[in-house]
């Protein structure tokens, strides 16, 4: 088995929010991720996918087609957008990046699978000293 890694960039914006909550509790819970005018990240993207290389090309996945998907269904609908209210995907979820991750995954894995190889982890940097890490 053969693990293969792509990382993409991109920066979103969002506000850790739940609508349940008071204003109060909100602030308590998820202080400066809580403000009313959102906030935003230079996220990173770490995808990795594992397969056996294939025979006539050595690839578990093409890795230009690997970088190609992940921008037209990820990057492209992210990027420069605000996560609670552009991203389809993470309507009425709450847009942490552990929400998030999962919601990449579940985007992504249905293109990955056709393909041929397997999903293997979702790594998503929030900040230099904060990531998480989803194995589906």
């Amino acid at each position: 088995m053969v693990y293969l890694t792509r990382v993409e960039h991109f920066n979103a914006a969002h506000r850790l929010y739940n609508e349940q909550w008071s204003e109060e509790q909100n602030r308590e819970v998820f202080g400066k991720c809580s403000n009313a005018n959102w906030h935003g990240h230079n996220y990173e993207l770490h995808l990795t996918i594992k397969g056996d290389p294939h025979p006539d090309t050595g690839f578990i996945f093409n890795a230009k087609t690997l970088g190609d998907l992940i921008k037209d269904v990820i990057v492209e609908r992210v990027d420069h957008r605000n996560l609670n209210m552009d991203v389809d995907f993470m309507k009425g979820k709450l847009t942490s990046a552990e929400n998030f991750a999962i919601a990449i995954w579940n985007e992504l894995n249905p293109h990955i699978e056709k393909n041929g190889a397997q999903l293997h982890c979702v790594k998503l940097y929030e900040t230099p000293r904060i990531y998480v890490e989803y194995f589906g």
